[in-house]
């Protein structure tokens, strides 16, 4: 009976595992992609407004075309974290690091880089589930 209590229980880990796994995936691979494509519309926002000057200043094009350039890296990377969770969880967290930075260097955005900060904890947690399925 013990035997059948631990089963029971390793089975439910197990499946919990797999639903957060579904969930982090899912919202890491929609996300960036959404984000990327709305780089070239600017529905959601005017994304220049949270570019650093400095950014413009080390890659001398304008505001528009680097956010064009932002928005390829993160539509590749939501497909990546799609495709192989292991190593896009590690892509988009690098990627939000580089986000908290430009954020943290632009005064009057220090709500969003912590916001950011979570978001990149999450895609290490993502990338942990990820490393435990082997995927």
């Amino acid at each position: 009976m013990a035997t059948h209590t631990v089963s029971a229980a390793t089975e439910r880990s197990a499946k919990l595992n797999h639903q957060a796994f579904v969930l982090l995936r899912t919202i890491f691979t929609v996300a960036p992609i959404v984000f990327g494509l709305d780089k070239f519309t600017n529905i959601l926002t005017d994304w220049t407004q949270y570019l650093a000057p400095l950014a413009t200043d080390i890659i001398p094009v304008s505001p528009q075309v680097f956010m064009y350039v932002v928005g390829v890296v993160e539509i590749v990377a939501g497909i990546l974290v799609a495709l192989r969770p292991k190593i896009g969880s590690l892509v988009v967290a690098l990627w939000l690091l580089g986000i908290i930075v430009n954020l943290l260097v632009l005064p009057g955005f220090f709500d969003v880089a912590l916001r950011d900060f979570g978001l990149l904890v999450g895609a290490l947690a993502l990338n942990r589930l990820a490393t435990a399925r082997g995927a």
